[in-house]
């Protein structure tokens, strides 16, 4: 397996091409875009990222959360389609063939019911644009009371019966509800990228990697039974102080756990 850390836990403080030469030096094999404006600005950082020896392995869409899929106000609902879409196009610019999706968030005006009928809708709009670029939505569990429990997220995603409909696992969002190898278990082949980060199910906190209740060397063992030979790419925030060390830190947690 590979070491990836997003973009923007790098230090915002540095220029473009010192961010990705930390990254590099760090140690880390990749990097997960954000979702860029513009086509250029995609472009120029990952040209830099290649020409450093880093890989652009997938880019996180940014639109989910403010325009979500599951939106019962339909011009919110399609002002996200686009979102997703424009995230599939950065992609494409960036050479990427994965984009992280939320699929659909809960609320108390959202009910479950809607959020499922809604995102499968949004998302079905979407796969015209995902087959044009050849792009796979891979979908993540994430703190919106949504999919929540790993043969519902599996069966979700089967529903669909296209190859670029997949799932992103996060390790440390589910330690509140779940266990991550059982989920990982289910979710098997589906898996396509992993995101990890650690959680501390007694504080109820995210906290820097292997300090919390993540328990990565069975995790590890579960990925290899499923055959995920992928990235684990870090989504965490920085240090207050010394951010720099913080990326350095990573990707050495990054190595032990890989080794595990």
């Amino acid at each position: 397996m590979k070491k990836a850390m997003c973009y923007s836990s790098l230090p915002a403080k540095l220029s473009v091409r010192d961010r990705l030469k930390l990254a590099k030096d760090a140690g880390l094999d990749g990097i997960e875009f954000p979702t860029f404006d513009t086509q250029q600005e995609t472009e120029e950082v990952a040209e830099i990222a290649v020409e450093l020896g880093l890989e652009v392995h997938s880019v996180m869409a940014g639109s989910h959360w403010k325009l979500p899929l599951s939106s019962t106000d339909e011009d919110i609902r399609l002002d996200g389609v686009e979102g997703i879409k424009h995230a599939i196009k950065v992609a494409s610019w960036a050479n990427v063939t994965t984009v992280l999706v939320v699929p659909g968030v809960v609320t108390e005006d959202v009910s479950y019911a809607a959020a499922l009928d809604l995102s499968k809708k949004s998302l079905r709009e979407i796969l015209p644009t995902a087959e044009e670029f050849g792009v796979t939505m891979a979908l993540e569990n994430v703190w919106n009371k949504f999919l929540l429990s790993p043969v519902e997220f599996r069966d979700y995603v089967d529903s669909f019966e296209h190859q670029l409909i997949k799932a992103y696992f996060d390790v440390g969002n589910i330690l509140l509800y779940g266990f991550p190898h059982q989920w990982i278990d289910i979710l098997g082949e589906r898996i396509v990228k992993v995101h990890v980060k650690d959680f501390n199910t007694t504080k109820r906190d995210f906290v820097p990697l292997l300090t919390g209740s993540v328990d990565y060397p069975r995790v590890m063992n579960a990925l290899r039974g499923v055959g995920y030979n992928d990235y684990l790419t870090a989504e965490l925030s920085s240090y207050p102080q010394y951010p720099e060390q913080f990326v350095r830190d990573t990707a050495a947690h990054l190595e032990c756990i890989i080794n595990s």
